[in-house]
């Protein structure tokens, strides 16, 4: 998990520049044992001090999963242009690529 590379896990139902409960930050969990993992996780961080707020993920049971609109599915793949991707998304990526070389898939 890395909550600075993908987005602010302090901000509340909000991820700049999009505002709303669909932009909360979560980990969706399917097991116990993930639940557990993930809530150690999120109390060492804030122990820590990684953050200068505390974190607000919510740690959350996956429940049932509803497949996006054709429209919002390889997003990023299909609207390379966009100002939006260009801003938020493409930075994003080049770190993770850039921190993880051997993972990163496209």
């Amino acid at each position: 998990m890395l909550f600075s590379d993908a987005h602010d896990p302090t901000q509340l139902d909000r991820q700049v520049p999009d505002e709303g409960s669909q932009y909360r930050s979560a980990i969706f969990v399917s097991t116990p044992d993930q639940k557990r993992i993930a809530d150690a996780y999120i109390s060492q961080l804030n122990q820590a001090k990684v953050f200068k707020r505390p974190i607000v993920t919510a740690v959350v049971s996956l429940g049932t999963f509803y497949e996006a609109e054709d429209y919002h599915q390889d997003y990023v793949a299909n609207h390379p242009e966009s100002l939006y991707v260009r801003t938020f998304d493409l930075p994003k990526l080049d770190n993770l690529r850039k921190q993880f070389p051997d993972l990163y898939k496209r």
